[in-house]
């Protein structure tokens, strides 16, 4: 993928969007789609937002300000219950990843009636554990874990991705602060599709230029098919 500054902003058609769940709750949103039609589709679960993970979480910003351009992809990302950014608060309360089930499903489902293509989950820290526990719905092709805690998520729920066998990314940090590589690996060495990469010189938030052009990097390569560079 092209290397450009960190703050550039390309163009796409971005729209501010409201999210229904199933227990009726209006969820903060934002959906970034490419000029042309989008090659796939992500859905962005956002880091623990009881620590300030939210749907402007650097690396979210950065692949809706980028990736509609660079990779032609729809990019659906939107503050979990309770959850506070730039673009508003989405209501309800903070439930350790059980009832943000329904917020992750009202996303899958916004992207479903918009008939958007193949859509995929990408979680990072608390949003994995969302992911893991509650992302195989019907309309999802695979999921990219970014930082995987294993906080709320269990070995029950790796074992459900192992037999249900779609695709699964896992990028963990060398030096993650919760889960490094030399304990996520052995967790996940139970799903037999899982892709595992530890990443050399990362921590938990992957700050700097050259981990997000990382992340971005392996989002694009099993969405869109293309090679990673």
């Amino acid at each position: 993928m092209e290397r450009i500054a960190a703050n550039s902003v390309l163009p796409a058609l971005r729209e501010p969007l409201t999210l229904v769940t199933g227990d009726g709750l209006h969820l903060v949103g934002e959906l970034a789609l490419p000029a042309e039609p989008p090659a796939a589709t992500i859905v962005f679960v956002h880091p623990l937002p009881t620590h300030g993970g939210m749907m402007d979480s650097h690396l979210f910003r950065k692949a809706a300000w980028r990736l509609p351009a660079l990779a032609g992809l729809a990019v659906l990302r939107f503050n979990t219950r309770g959850t506070t950014s730039a673009a508003g608060t989405s209501e309800g309360q903070f439930d350790a990843g059980t009832a943000e089930g329904l917020d992750l499903e009202a996303a899958v489902d916004l992207a479903a009636a918009r008939d958007l293509p193949d859509i995929w989950l990408v979680g990072w820290s608390f949003g994995t554990d969302v992911v893991l526990r509650h992302g195989l719905l019907p309309r999802v092709r695979g999921a990219i874990l970014l930082s995987p805690p294993m906080r709320y998520a269990t070995d029950d729920d790796l074992d459900r991705w192992a037999q249900d066998g779609r695709p699964l990314t896992v990028l963990v940090p060398e030096f993650d602060d919760f889960l490094p590589p030399s304990l996520a690996q052995p967790r996940f060495d139970r799903v037999p599709q899982a892709r595992f990469t530890a990443v050399a010189g990362a921590k938990h938030l992957w700050v700097g230029e050259k981990y997000a052009s990382i992340v971005l990097d392996q989002i694009t390569a099993p969405t869109t098919g293309r090679a990673t560079p």
